[in-house]
């Protein structure tokens, strides 16, 4: 079984005369930087010469620094840019900058567990990966509670590496709601397989395969849109609030009966063989190096896929029908998070 953290198990004394440099604003690093703050931690943000969130954090109350200034300034660096940038930035702006005895921070495990960013010895390295969006994080924290954090250890010079990683995830309002210990290699491989296998890839062809059958089939493109799309959150949530057994209890007998034998026949052996050799990709690096070569090469291929994605008439349909809910939307703001991980 997991080793799981709560408040009295973190020792705030190891963060609270700490210098805390969070790189990046994005999704989590917004909710980072405002959550150590209103801890008491002595936080900057350290952004690129020229980002457009500069301003951003500087309305929000928060100083701002160049990376290199950043990192010279701090105790604990926390990285939460980019997977496919932080090599080079690191390369360039970070370890150069890295003293005996610093820490080093991670969100995600990608860039360790790919030796893409290889740390000096003589620093901690560990990692703090709330298991939610930013704005989750942020809005939990506000209202009092939290995001379940998970932490890892990949390097303990001082010998308080673990205790850091406690009190930083304490800080963000993690403890409140449970701190799950990992490792990188575990964290990185699962979150990987996540979002291929279920969360993203296997989600949105399960969904658009499912309506192009419908429709096909001479149904009608809405209603095979509310079917396929618009009901798998009142699902998931459902899922997401009492498992899958709760879940079927709440549906009739007939959805039931038909998640229970037909569920089975749609990821058959050929599925599970699949998400097996994905699985494999991963832990190989194989997919790693695909995708950072990609981003390196221009990312041609990605913006291709993610244009011809744009073009399908399940988007086109689902548009349309969501203009007429706007209370789907409403009140939401759309932050792509770009630190790494699904959250």
């Amino acid at each position: 079984m997991a080793n799981i953290y709560y408040e009295a198990d973190a020792d705030r004394s190891h963060i609270d005369n700490a210098k805390v440099a969070v790189l990046g604003y994005g999704s989590q690093g917004h909710a980072h930087a405002l959550n150590l703050k209103e801890s008491g931690v002595d936080v900057v943000v350290g952004l690129r010469e020229g980002s457009a969130s500069v301003e951003k954090a500087q309305a929000a109350g928060l100083t701002v620094m160049n990376i290199a200034d950043a990192t010279k300034w701090a105790d604990a660096v926390m990285i939460l840019l980019p997977d496919t940038e932080q090599a080079s930035i690191y390369d360039e702006h970070i370890g150069p900058n890295l003293e005996d005895g610093n820490t080093l921070l991670f969100s995600h495990g990608f860039n360790i567990r790919f030796d893409l960013i290889t740390p000096p010895d003589t620093v901690d390295v560990a990692m703090i990966a709330p298991k939610g969006p930013g704005h989750l994080v942020r809005r939990t924290y506000v209202e009092g509670g939290g995001v379940p954090c998970l932490i890892a250890v990949e390097n303990d010079a001082s010998g308080n590496a673990k205790a850091f990683a406690l009190a930083y995830a304490d800080a963000i309002g993690g403890a409140r709601a449970g701190v799950i210990e990992t490792t990188f290699t575990e964290e990185c491989e699962t979150d990987l397989f996540g979002e291929q296998v279920v969360l993203c890839g296997g989600t949105t062809e399960l969904v658009r395969s499912g309506f192009d059958t419908l429709v096909a089939a001479g149904y009608q493109p809405e209603i095979a849109y509310f079917e396929c799309l618009h009901e798998l959150k009142l699902i998931v949530d459902l899922m997401y609030e009492e498992g899958i057994a709760g879940m079927r209890y709440s549906v009739s007998d007939t959805a039931e009966y038909g998640d229970l034998t037909r569920g089975p026949r749609v990821i058959d052996d050929h599925v599970r063989s699949t998400m097996q050799t994905i699985l494999e990709e991963i832990q190989s690096g194989k997919f790693a190096e695909e995708w950072v070569a990609e981003s390196r090469s221009g990312r041609k291929n990605f913006h291709a896929l993610e244009e011809a994605g744009h073009d399908l008439k399940i988007e086109k349909v689902g548009k349309e029908l969501r203009a007429m809910m706007p209370w789907i939307s409403a009140g939401k703001a759309s932050v792509k998070d770009t630190s790494g991980g699904q959250g």
